[in-house]
């Protein structure tokens, strides 16, 4: 999460690119660090990686050879440091070429196959550890060396957060051209705020249903995957769409999911049923995803599960026996079935269903009470969202005295914004999910908010006309997705000249470009910077890992 404020327009632009210095630089040490490197997005990594080829050759003797990797080729590696996203950095010995494996950690010595090679670096599959990895500890998930969304589990937490803390370090310095030589750098970027909880801490996660189960491929072979008989429920195999590896237990959820993923484990396989896993090759099946979420009842606080079965079709009497059951563990309060038709691999259903209960469940967040859809947008991690809505709190620096407008960019189901709204004049939403912005307006009039106004909008495509609605705001709260803020947003907001801007982020490389050009603008585009990057705060909502693939 950052905090811009606005000084004044025109602010000196930074050279274009000043962070291939530093990766030169990096490149030419002679011994490896254990610190995190960024992985650049696609478009950025040649430029990384053939500086760290061509640049060592001149800083270090003797010269190193020159390298192209062949696929099928195998290398002894040792692991350097973690990228984004969690892909170990090596190096191929007495040279300076950039390989990335999947499940390396700092300082594991390995044998590595090249899988693929994109032109300055290549990837490989590792095949053999050697020597472990520094701060090794035991998984304590017997899927995580096969699930795409715990990878780095067997690395302590204490590490993880180094690494993320580096990661986010060196974004902010190569992606964002920030310079942490900057004597103000070290004041700017505030210490990591790490999660207690380390497992059990998500309240959604989303199983897929599969006509056979994936078996992981033995890498030290030439055999390929193995799928085995028999129907699988579980999570998808990292980069597959097709291939379900069976679980019956994770260690994200929460107890109570658990326990209902348990019983549906147990039940829907049984032939009486009839219940059949949709095929994604021949569209053939009933069942496609179960979605489990967790809240808290408003008046005892215990947690309440909401079961969400995707299907193919609408046909409550083949869900009714799975229906009967899981409605008997207390703390299910709704079963919904979400049909979907359609071919893709959405969880979200053209047509939605009570077949249980209530349609929403609650959770309460900064003394605010908010009702969850089984489509909503609520962050996943609630125990350390309510650290971080205190820390936006905090950020945008209200007055407190009712004076201020607020603008929520991106705004979900309003949690943000309506955490926010006894304390200022107005808040204005925008939001491009309808049924988000339906339940924003909903969880303003349960909380007896009736200064909020929600709207829903693109604001990938916003027009001249954008911001005639809503009065020039004092603070603008900006969380976006994954691929960060359009141009035309940031064109905005830099007309716009709001005096803070608080921007929150689940991608810090694509934060870090958005942050470049709000502070520095864009030189070629005729784009000039007009803030001053104030904070920079980072919380922990989750591992060192990918998603969890459904």
């Amino acid at each position: 999460m950052a905090v811009a404020a606005f000084p004044s327009c025109g602010a000196r632009r930074l050279n274009a690119r000043p962070w291939l210095h530093a990766v030169r630089a990096s490149a030419s040490a002679s011994s490896p660090s254990p610190s995190a490197s960024p992985l650049p997005p696609p478009s950025e990594i040649d430029a990384l990686a053939a500086p760290l080829r061509s640049d060592s050759a001149a800083a270090v003797a003797p010269t190193p050879r020159s390298f192209f990797p062949k696929r099928g080729q195998t290398l002894e590696l040792v692991c350097e440091s973690l990228a984004f996203k969690g892909k170990g950095v090596c190096k191929v010995a007495d040279t300076a070429f950039v390989v990335m494996c999947d499940r390396a950690l700092p300082g594991e010595r390995f044998l590595g196959r090249v899988s693929r090679k994109k032109g300055s670096y290549a990837e490989v599959t590792k095949l053999k550890t050697i020597t472990p990895h520094w701060d090794a500890v035991e998984a304590p998930c017997q899927y995580a060396s096969y699930c795409g969304g715990c990878k780095t589990q067997n690395l302590s937490y204490e590490a993880q957060v180094r690494a993320k803390e580096q990661q986010v370090r060196d974004l902010i310095v190569h992606v964002g051209s920030f310079s942490d030589k900057d004597p103000d750098f070290a004041a700017i970027f505030k210490p990591f705020v790490p999660c207690d909880l380390q497992f059990h801490y998500r309240n959604k996660m989303e199983f897929s249903f599969g006509a056979e189960r994936w078996m992981p491929r033995d890498v030290s072979t030439s055999e390929g995957d193995q799928m085995e008989s028999g129907y699988a429920l579980g999570l998808h195999a990292p980069g597959f769409f097709d291939k379900v590896l069976h679980v019956n237990k994770c260690l994200l959820q929460t107890e109570a999911t658990n326990k209902v993923l348990a019983v549906i484990q147990d039940s829907w396989r049984d032939p009486k049923l009839g219940l059949s896993p949709y095929n994604v090759h021949t569209h053939a099946g009933f069942l496609k995803h179960l979605m489990l979420r967790t809240g808290r009842d408003v008046n005892t606080s215990n947690p309440e599960v909401m079961v969400n079965f995707v299907t193919s079709r609408y046909e409550p009497n083949l869900l009714k026996p799975l229906v009967d059951k899981i409605s008997a563990i207390p703390e299910v309060v709704s079963v919904m079935n979400n049909v979907n038709t359609s071919v893709g691999n959405t969880s979200v259903g053209e047509e939605e269903y009570t077949l249980y209960g209530k349609s929403t469940i609650t959770e309460m967040l900064r003394g605010l009470t908010f009702q969850i859809s089984a489509n909503s947008f609520f962050q996943t991690n609630s125990h350390q969202a309510e650290v971080l809505y205190k820390l936006i709190e905090e950020c945008a620096g209200l007055r407190g005295d009712g004076s201020e407008i607020v603008l929520d960019l991106f705004c979900g189901t309003g949690s943000i914004g309506l955490s926010l709204a006894r304390r200022v004049r107005h808040v204005y939403g925008y939001e491009v999910v309808a049924e988000a912005i339906s339940d924003a307006r909903r969880n303003a009039k349960f909380n007896g908010i009736h200064n909020a106004t929600f709207v829903q909008g693109d604001l990938n495509k916003i027009s001249d006309s954008f911001g005639n609605d809503f009065p020039k705001p004092d603070v603008v709260i900006s969380d976006p997705n994954r691929p960060g803020m359009h141009m035309k947003l940031i064109k905005h907001l830099l007309e716009l000249q709001a005096p803070r801007i608080v921007y929150v982020s689940c991608n810090p490389s694509t934060m870090a470009r958005d942050l470049d050009y709000l502070c520095h603008g864009l030189v070629e585009k005729g784009i000039r910077g007009c803030y001053r990057l104030r904070t920079l705060l980072n919380v922990i909502l989750r591992l060192l890992s990918t998603k969890p693939r459904r």
